[in-house]
């Protein structure tokens, strides 16, 4: 089986639900105010782990009182967390979650602990780049990412990037880049091409094959994903119908799940289709870790399907 480290961002998200979003000025009465574990490295480790992939997870929490309980859920879903660092004086990174009726959400952040994973720190804990599958995203530094990608490339490791939150990347970080999972806004900041239909898909993809990454998966929505490897023509992989009501971390479902069936070793068709059933599971429920479902779930949706 191969192994996977998740090097990433861990939050506490509070959300609240909304008929809509405010405008600029506008006071809004919500309800269901929630305070829940979140962070696209942990939701995406969680959801690698409840997926069935054996997990090590490199990240940083506060001293805040919430971050013992954030680690010790981590441990319960069967993840290695030695590599989690407590740093003293910073509180654990905080999302702050809207919520609509059409289970659309809007996210502010505030780094917080995130933005103390260097790749100082990251050398304390170089063992766990030693691994086959290496997943990251863009909540934590940047030059962190670089630093990981490297030595989990140089010891021969898959190295797969969630490009989110959506920003300009170098050449730097792509060329390591064995794997990219962007969703329509990402794709377009990284190639300037908006990904409007499949004919703008195919080019947004060719774009990132010129960068050297082998294969590109852009996230659609409800539409599905198009996949699109080297060399090959790409196709668009229809996602499951399904109600959605809160769409917070169906990005990072996706990516973790897509992660677990690589490391059982499934054919990539068949890992895209396993990844959709959990993200589109993930988007029937409330909240952000509260919604990644687990391996026996995933499998029943597919098997009705």
């Amino acid at each position: 089986m191969m192994t996977l480290t998740v090097v990433g961002s861990i939050n506490i998200d509070h959300v609240i639900r909304l008929a809509q979003f405010p405008r600029p000025g506008e006071t809004l009465t919500g309800s269901d105010y929630q305070i829940v574990p979140g962070g696209k490295g942990a939701n995406q480790a969680v959801a690698a782990a409840r997926a069935g992939a054996q997990t090590h997870f490199i990240a940083c929490v506060g001293d805040d009182a919430l971050a013992k309980t954030l680690v010790e859920g981590f441990v319960a879903d069967g993840i290695d967390t030695q590599a989690i660092e407590s740093i003293s004086g910073v509180n654990t990174g905080v999302a702050l979650i809207q919520v609509n009726n059409e289970g659309e959400n809007t996210i502010s952040l505030a780094a917080g602990a995130n933005a103390r994973l260097t790749p100082e720190q990251l050398q304390r804990h170089s063992g766990g780049l030693a691994c086959e599958q290496l997943l990251l995203q863009l909540e934590i530094p940047l030059e962190t990412n670089i630093a990981a990608a490297a030595q989990a490339k140089a010891q021969g490791a898959r190295v797969v990037l969630n490009p989110a939150p959506a920003q300009t990347l170098p050449d730097t970080l792509l060329s390591l880049v064995d794997m990219i999972t962007p969703n329509e806004t990402e794709a377009e900041r990284l190639t300037g091409i908006r990904v409007k239909d499949d004919a703008a898909a195919a080019q947004a993809a060719a774009a990132l094959h010129a960068k050297g990454i082998n294969t590109v998966i852009i996230t659609l929505g409800a539409r599905g994903v198009w996949l699109s490897e080297q060399g090959k023509p790409g196709q668009l992989i229809a996602g499951f119908k399904v109600n959605a009501i809160d769409t917070t971390a169906a990005g990072d479902t996706f990516n973790g799940a897509l992660l677990a069936a690589l490391q059982q070793q499934q054919p990539l068709m068949a890992a895209v289709r396993f990844a959709q059933a959990a993200a589109a599971l993930s988007v029937t429920r409330h909240g952000a870790q509260t919604s990644i479902p687990y391996l026996a779930d995933i499998q029943a949706l597919l098997d009705a399907n």
